[in-house]
């Protein structure tokens, strides 16, 4: 009864904020504890105007009133930015602009954290500390310091009490989405609850920040030998739970062609640059950066790609990857045909659902957006239809494509800004041919075969121990097997393992089979 007293509280607090910035729409569609919004909306003033007096759309909206709801709103809003099938376009790109900025705590609260943290004190550990942060967002804020040795490096640090406040904020969360599921049986496929669970992951993992050195690490092996894309260099000494020091890595955003042409580079060889780091986390690692605003990415003296902050990272594995790389060839070739029989093939349609009917969905969804020139074509706006039309055809949520799709839709408008007159997929189409060939090709498939042989080889000791045991069980039984046939099943082991015929391993096999079956 307290908890719910609590949370009664806490959702009114959020719904006269929503009010304030005439963003109370989620509530009301959801119908959403009625009085409490009716009595949130009487006692808030209407916001949502821009400074020329014209009305803001829903999302810009609803992006201002989660900023100032607090940390937690503005990560959920990050989170619903990835669910254009039941946004929309529009309001995912509103929501996925939403700026990650709050006021910085005090320097003094950093640096007792750092002692605390690290157990030494701050002048052991940096001969200089800059008490202005550069960045301050809702987890943690960023100083540059140098260390001991004289090495300049970025020091991340926690928000004091944020993890107290993240889990008030998903208690009140997750009681919402249990009042939602309780009262709209129809948003049951949605999995809500099972959201709220998948947000709350995300974010305990983002607050420990040697989850996020444990990234960096790993993306920065992915490219160690890769001169267009850098990632700073993880000093672990010095990198705890609640802070994280990396090389300070320095640049021109990747948003700002103007400077980048300055600084005399190509923003067109910069996009291409881009675009093929991108493909290469996708395709070849399946490990990719999930937070590519232009904040998080910049331009090097060098020319090279700078990337930071991974708290926020995607994963794919191979069989996904495959899929998804047919998937967006089809789409590019318009075999739609194909573009749904993989659906299908993937399993995330159910099979008793139309192939020619979905075929049709696709071709609907990809032709306005294929045709228009090579520069405005938007694989991510692709996606993001193809996922509106899940209720239609059952499409089961793909919640690591959610994540792959939003993160395309920010490095688009990043590349439109950097190059506007070139399309990053159209750059990066040869290396998913290539990647498709070599993972899909004739000798991909000798190469999958023959793993999936050498797999069974290691796995069939142990299946004939589980059939000599069957075996056993059986002669115990009403069924004799022959003294001999048990140990031919059992094989000779002189110097390792040698298997029985193979006659006697199918034989054996239909024996069981027709036991069981009769």
């Amino acid at each position: 009864m307290l908890r719910s007293f609590r949370n009664i509280a806490r959702l009114f607090r959020v719904a006269r904020t929503l009010a304030r910035h005439d963003a109370l729409f989620p509530l009301d569609d959801l119908d959403v504890a009625p009085g409490i919004v009716a009595i949130a909306r009487l006692l808030a003033g209407r916001g949502g105007a821009n400074e020329d007096g014209t009305k803001q759309r829903k999302g810009q909206r609803l992006a201002k009133a989660l900023n100032e709801a607090g940390p937690s709103f503005i990560k959920m809003g990050q989170g619903l930015a990835t669910r254009s099938d039941i946004l929309g376009d529009e309001m995912a790109a509103d929501l996925s602009q939403l700026q990650d900025r709050l006021p910085a705590f005090p320097t003094h609260e950093a640096k007792a954290i750092i002692e605390a943290e690290l157990g030494k004190p701050l002048e052991a550990l940096f001969s200089e500390f800059d008490d202005t942060p550069v960045a301050a967002a809702s987890i943690a804020q960023v100083h540059f310091a140098i260390t001991t040795e004289g090495k300049e490096v970025a020091v991340k640090v926690l928000r004091p009490g944020i993890e107290d406040a993240f889990r008030r904020d998903l208690d009140l969360i997750r009681w919402v989405a249990g009042l939602i599921e309780a009262a709209k049986p129809e948003f049951r496929r949605l999995k809500p609850l099972k959201s709220v669970e998948t947000l709350a992951e995300s974010v305990e993992l983002e607050m420990d920040l040697r989850f996020e050195a444990a990234a960096a690490g790993e993306i920065g092996e992915n490219f160690a030998d890769d001169e267009d894309f850098q990632v700073p260099i993880v000093d672990w000494q010095r990198t705890a739970k609640r802070v994280l020091t990396t090389q300070r890595l320095s640049g021109i955003p990747l948003d700002e062609p103007d400077a980048i042409a300055a600084a005399g580079h190509d923003p067109e060889k910069i996009l291409e640059k881009s675009a093929r780091a991108s493909f290469r986390q996708v395709f070849r690692d399946g490990f990719f950066h999930a937070d590519v605003h232009p904040g998080n990415l910049f331009v090097m003296e060098s020319g090279a790609i700078g990337a930071v902050d991974f708290g926020i990272m995607g994963r794919l594995d191979l069989k996904t990857r495959r899929w998804l790389g047919e998937m967006l060839l089809a789409f590019l070739n318009r075999d739609y045909r194909r573009a749904a029989e993989i659906h299908f093939e993937a399993g995330w349609i159910p099979q008793d659902r139309s192939v020619d009917s979905f075929t049709q969905a696709c071709r609907s969804i990809a032709e306005p957006i294929l045709d228009k020139p090579q520069n405005e074509l938007s694989i991510a706006r692709l996606l993001g239809q193809l996922f509106q039309i899940t209720e239609t055809f059952q499409m089961e949520t793909q919640p690591q494509l959610l994540l792959l799709q939003k993160t395309m839709l920010v490095a688009e408008g990043t590349g439109r800004k950097l190059a506007p007159e070139a399309n990053m997929w159209i750059l990066a189409r040869p290396l998913i041919e290539e990647w498709m060939w070599d993972n899909l090709g004739p000798e991909a498939r000798i190469r999958d075969t023959l793993a999936s042989l050498v797999d069974a080889a290691g796995r069939l000791p142990r299946v004939l121990d589980n059939i000599e045991e069957g075996a056993a069980m059986l002669s115990g039984g009403t069924l004799k097997l022959h003294p001999e046939t048990i140990e031919a099943l059992k094989g000779e082991r002189r110097g390792g393992v040698r298997f029985p015929p193979l006659w006697v391993f199918v034989a054996v096999l239909g024996l069981v089979a027709a036991v069981v079956l009769t």
